[in-house]
């Protein structure tokens, strides 16, 4: 099994995500995470699919996501020539006297404290999954209360693979 980042440009109508994971679960397709936005055309929206598979079913999975009547472009985000980022926002339980240790940790990662309660710290961290999960697990020793993940959004470096939609 191996995973595959597809970027995905739709026609910024409604009921189109719900189209497109309809067509995973109808065909047993997994997706580990799914974000979508409108991008800087309001008449499209991006949406950024991570799914896993062999090589037969991610296939499958780009051809018949292509064939959908929404769908303006879709194609795989190579990590080598692309970007992926995803947030976090973590609260963790930290009294007074557990909470520089916590804000220490944030600081390597470049994280930032964005709530603090006399209980808890609320951190906002963004890279990729790797980094993510990284600082999760520095925090194993603490209690983390909330956790809420973005999935990755992600585009290709450089100008060769922009595409423009009439």
């Amino acid at each position: 099994m191996q995973k595959k980042v597809f970027q995905i440009l739709v026609d910024n109508t409604s009921g189109v995500l719900s189209r497109i994971s309809g067509l995973f679960s109808r065909r047993g397709y997994n997706i580990e995470s799914i974000t979508a936005g409108v991008t800087a055309d309001p008449r499209y929206t991006r949406i950024t699919i991570v799914t896993s598979g062999d090589d037969i079913i991610l296939d499958q999975i780009e051809k018949q996501v292509a064939k959908l009547v929404d769908v303006r472009d879709i194609k795989e985000l190579k990590p080598e020539s692309s970007v992926y980022r995803e947030l976090a926002m973590i609260k963790v339980r930290a009294d007074a006297s557990q909470r520089q240790g916590v804000i220490a940790m944030a600081d390597i990662f470049r994280a930032k404290v964005i709530d603090v309660a006399s209980d808890s710290l609320m951190v906002e961290l963004t890279g990729n999954q790797e980094k993510i999960d990284a600082f999760l697990k520095l925090l194993d020793g603490f209690e983390i209360l909330e956790l809420a993940r973005t999935g990755i959004a992600a585009l290709c470096r450089g100008t060769e693979n922009v595409t423009y939609l009439p």
